[in-house]
């Protein structure tokens, strides 16, 4: 059997030994979370989890909301959406907004116990009357059921904030424990479709705890400093497959 050398990398990769900072991303953080050893064998090893299909419409949505968003925070005034909530807040502006969109350079933090650079990209920022800033983050989906945020798999997005959350902090802004998803439900319960997709917007509040961050970090280092492939984590999915393919083909 070949192996296609495009899925193995030999750059940006971690080494014990170097001196140099290594940026690690929010994802690849969460990555750690999910299993150890798909976190080891894509940061020290070269080898990253096969890429899932993009999301072009959660996409669009995205970018949609952003340019709505963004005609508020030019104007300094509350998005319609803030008012329906009750939300006391404006889309923050500040001069960095887009670099901390932006994917692959997002808000970036030096976290010297670890000599990593923390990085994620939020979606967009808003700011209380007291100064506080809140993290929001944009989803979409669509289900007729009701969007909550208890869920195994949106667990993840709750860390994904309290991640941002702890970014913007260590980068010296006031934040809120307070934090925001807004979620744009496609509908579909319409008679025909015309060329028109239609989304209900929900607003959910989620207060964050980034107390366990720091903790994180350090063990994602511990682990990328080790020489040991770490055991692979039990729901792990993508070791579970390589372990049966293994075995299937060692017959």
């Amino acid at each position: 059997m070949t192996t296609d050398k495009s899925y193995v990398r030999t750059r940006n990769l971690y080494s014990p030994l170097s001196k140099t900072s290594f940026k690690l991303s929010r994802s690849k953080l969460e990555l750690f979370l999910e299993c150890p050893r798909c976190f080891y064998v894509d940061r020290r090893l070269g080898v990253g989890r096969p890429p899932g299909f993009p999301f072009t419409l959660n996409a669009a949505v995205d970018a949609l909301l952003k340019k709505e968003f963004d005609s508020h925070r030019k104007n300094k005034t509350a998005h319609p959406l803030m008012e329906e909530y009750g939300i006391d807040a404006v889309p923050f502006a500040h001069k960095d907004m887009d670099k901390w969109r932006e994917n692959f350079v997002g808000v970036q933090y030096y976290y010297a116990p670890a000599n990593f650079i923390i990085t994620g990209a939020v979606d967009d920022i808003w700011q209380d009357r007291q100064g506080d800033l809140m993290v929001v983050d944009y989803k979409a989906t669509s289900t007729e059921k009701e969007i909550t945020l208890d869920e195994e798999y949106r667990q993840s997005y709750k860390r994904q904030m309290e991640i941002y959350q702890w970014l913007m902090r260590h980068i010296g802004h006031k934040v809120s424990n307070r934090g925001y998803f807004v979620y744009a439900n496609g509908r579909k319960n319409r008679e025909a479709f015309h060329g028109k997709l239609e989304f209900d917007i929900k607003v959910i509040s989620y207060d964050g705890d980034d107390s366990w961050v720091d903790g994180v970090i350090v063990a994602a280092k511990i682990c990328l400093d080790s020489d040991v492939v770490p055991k692979a984590s039990e729901k792990c999915e993508y070791c579970a497959y390589r372990e049966a393919a293994n075995k299937v083909e060692e017959k």
